[in-house]
Order: structure tokens, then sequence, then C-alpha cells
């Protein structure tokens, strides 16, 4: 399937739909956000890197805050960092006129914190990968994602079950959208972290009924078993 412009859905909500479908439909159905601290160090870090800007050094021209699309997947987007890489055009690198030869890119995405169980950041480096392969029609195996804790770059092998897990998560991102029902909330551990924790109240929504959830804290406080 290919989607149309108007189709196409933000990259970063795979990354919101591998944390939590909820969140994911909050944020693009709903139009809901609030920042909390983790979101906020987040957004600061990013602001060096998301102010559009070209340079060259050492023979490596790096691109901050690159446009990326992909109509196979209905994905738009930017990556914050990508460095092209001299590489001949036998060897797969991509005719840049402004800089006057072939180069291959690399993807580096900056991430506050340190890696973390799961594959939330994971998908999104992907797919950020899956739109610049359909844009300059080439094939890449790897790339990078930077930790601000750490200071390091974690490295991301684009492999097929990490692509698959992509291109559904895109294709559930569609579903959702479509049918303009946010899921319901599945309460977990990770929910307290989430800077959507009051709007969504995961703990009250899950239950189906303020009743059930009345319930439950009075049989908490009462240390009895819910019925």
């Amino acid at each position: 399937m290919v989607y149309s412009e108007e189709e196409l859905v933000p990259i970063s909500a795979l990354q919101h739909l591998a944390f939590c479908p909820r969140q994911a439909g909050l944020i693009c159905l709903d139009e809901q956000w609030q920042d909390n601290q983790l979101t906020f160090e987040g957004n600061e870090l990013h602001k060096s890197t998301h102010q559009p800007q070209s340079h060259k050094r050492k023979q490596i021209m790096t691109s901050r805050s690159l446009s990326l699309r992909s109509l196979q997947l209905g994905l738009i987007g930017m990556a914050d960092t990508v460095e092209f890489h001299p590489r001949s055009k036998a060897e797969g690198g991509v005719r840049i006129a402004s800089c006057g030869g072939h180069y291959f890119p690399h993807i580096v995405e900056y991430k506050r914190g340190k890696a973390k169980p799961g594959n939330c950041d994971l998908i999104q480096i992907c797919a950020q990968a899956i739109c610049l392969e359909e844009m300059l029609d080439i094939k890449m195996n790897e790339a990078e994602i930077f930790y601000g804790q750490t200071r390091r770059r974690h490295k991301v092998m684009l492999c097929a079950e990490l692509r698959n897990e992509t291109a559904r998560l895109a294709h559930q991102m569609h579903q959702i959208l479509n049918s303009g029902i946010v899921p319901h909330a599945k309460y977990k551990p990770s929910c307290k972290q989430c800077s959507l924790f009051d709007i969504c109240a995961p703990q009250i929504n899950q239950l189906g009924s303020a009743q059930k959830y009345f319930k439950v804290n009075l049989a908490e406080v009462l240390g009895e078993t819910p019925a």
C-alpha cells in the first residue's frame, strides 16, 4: 500500500505506540501532551540537534534535522543527525551534487538518559532508516543512538525482525487514527514515568468504571481481597 501525503503520521507516534497504545492515541487523536522532568530533559538535549544545518568535517558531511518521509509506511518526521560518509558509487554511495562526490548516510538519534529495556527507541530509529532508504533508494544495515547520560553511542542493527515490527506498528498506528478511538488503558509499572499519567488515569480506565475503582481501593485500605 502507498499512502498519500495527507495520510502520513509522525515517526514519533511509533515510539509512543511501542511504549503504550493509549499514549499514542491520547497524543495523536486527543492532542493531549504534558511535559514531565524526563520529557523536559529530552527536549533540552534535542535543542542543539533540531536546528537545520549542515557542515563538513574530515570528509564527513553532517546534516541536522533532516526531513524524512516514507509513502510505503505512511510516515513523516526528521532525523536528529545524519552523517554522510564518503563511499564510492560501486560501494553503494549516493551522489550529492553540493558536495561533489558520493556518500552513504549514517543516522544518529539523540536521547536523554541511557539505553533502556524495550524497543521504543529502536523502533523510532528504524523508522527513520526505512524512510531514508526509500528516499535515497539504498539499504542501510545499522544506525546509532547517542544517550546523554552515558555520553556514548549505541549501535542498532537494522535486522529483519526490527524492520517487521516497525512496519507492523506503522500499520497499527494508521488503524488507530482511522478508527478515531483511543485504546483502553492497561496499567503497568512504567505508567508512572509517563507524562500523561494524570490525563490517562490508567488505574481507573483499565477497570472500566469509577465504582470498580472505588471498591478496589477500599479493599486495599481494609486489607481485603477485592471481590
